[in-house]
């Protein structure tokens, strides 16, 4: 038998071994994300127009199944649509957020936030970002794309106090209030030119936004406006079977109950967002509910090289803003299972399916293979391995 001592030092050595392995993955996530980011740059560059390619390699007969016209093929599409390439800005902010290096900065303000304002739409008012570069002509406006580029710029005032972005956030704010209606009791249109119906993701992201625009301003009105969106959400487009979130009501008041991880992801940020700025603890209790609700929905068993292995069950994107929720409730109740389940699929993602060029796919397992590689579902790995990098 081991005597004592014997035993301390092993178990020392164990935990040891254990930090030290937990450590190294965490300081592998920085250059993953560097490394990602770089890439993108090289692969999907469109020089001429000082933006990104939708895929690489160019898909000749892409067709986009994300817009309001779903399907549609854009004429003559040149460059990505506003959704993949918001995912670079999201990338670099939170690059900057989690090191601090002004290259960072640098590319956002030199690159990322130029191409960006290719996007922005002067002729109708209220002003925002419209679906497709302006060069283009007039294409459809969406209120939850602006929610998420309006995200990344209070984020970034955070960061620099620059007031600059502070305006961009606030003005984001004001159009996406543009379409609140009193019809189905409240909530936000999807689609400024197609109001059918009202979205989880466009009134749980506004959630967010309004409550991250009062931390930095305290202007109560904010407040109370996330409040009163989060709880036209969760009253009408929450599953009260496991809290997870359906995505939409029409105006006929029919629910669309498909689910998605981002949708389920937005609340669960905005309760523990409104938690802490109120400390009403109902908010918590939403969040961890919900956060239960979808790693029971979501996280489904697949075969990889190492044998069956759980993964969220949803597109990268849609797992990584369920990710923003998790970690904010990470850090209020410590409780790692979520965020250890994100890391791992994080992990093999990029252990085993990465293509020739270090792209990845839309399946994390590696099951299904993508021979054209959307820009999205690389960008959103840039915020995925920065965050994983800073958690404790």
């Amino acid at each position: 038998m081991l005597n004592r001592k014997t035993s301390l030092l092993l178990l020392v050595a164990f935990l040891s071994l254990n930090y030290l392995t937990a450590f190294a993955v965490k300081n592998t996530n920085l250059p993953r994300a560097d490394s990602l980011l770089n890439s993108i740059f090289s692969l999907y560059n469109v020089e001429k127009r000082g933006l990104l390619l939708e895929t690489y390699p160019i898909n000749p007969n892409q067709k986009v199944t994300y817009l309001a016209d779903e399907g549609a093929q854009q004429k003559g599409q040149e460059v990505s649509f506003l959704w993949p390439y918001s995912g670079m800005l999201s990338g670099c902010v939170s690059l900057y957020k989690t090191t601090g290096d002004k290259k960072y900065k640098g590319i956002l303000e030199n690159r990322i936030l130029p191409g960006l304002e290719q996007y922005w739409d002067k002729k109708r008012i209220p002003e925002c970002y419209q679906s497709y570069p302006v060069f283009n002509g007039q294409s459809d406006r969406f209120y939850d794309d602006n929610d998420w580029i309006a995200i990344d710029f209070i984020n970034l005032y955070a960061l620099t106090k620059n007031k600059k972005y502070l305006d961009k956030a606030i003005q984001l704010q004001k159009y996406i209030y543009s379409g609140w209606s009193e019809e189905l009791g409240g909530g936000i249109f999807w689609c400024e030119q197609k109001k059918h119906s009202k979205n989880t993701c466009s009134n749980a992201p506004a959630a967010v936004l309004c409550i991250k625009i009062y931390k930095q301003t305290l202007d109560k009105k904010y407040l109370d406006l996330a409040k009163k969106t989060y709880q036209w959400t969760k009253e009408n487009l929450c599953d009260p079977s496991d809290y997870v979130y359906w995505d939409s009501k029409s105006l006929k008041g029919n629910i669309a109950k498909e689910k998605y991880t981002y949708n389920s992801g937005q609340m669960i940020q905005a309760g523990v967002l409104l938690y802490k700025a109120t400390r009403e603890k109902k908010y918590l209790i939403d969040a961890q509910r919900t956060a239960q609700g979808t790693f029971n929905y979501f996280m489904q068993t697949r075969k990889t090289v190492l044998g069956e292995m759980k993964f969220y069950n949803n597109s990268p994107w849609f797992n990584v803003i369920l990710f923003r929720g998790l970690k904010d409730l990470y850090e209020v109740d410590h409780n790692r299972t979520y965020i250890q389940a994100m890391a791992d699929n994080a992990e093999y993602a990029w252990k085993y399916t990465r293509d020739v060029n270090g792209l990845l796919g839309s399946d994390w397992s590696g099951n299904k293979k993508d021979k054209f590689k959307w820009l999205l579902d690389n960008a959103c790995m840039i915020e995925l391995y920065s965050e994983l990098s800073s958690i404790n």
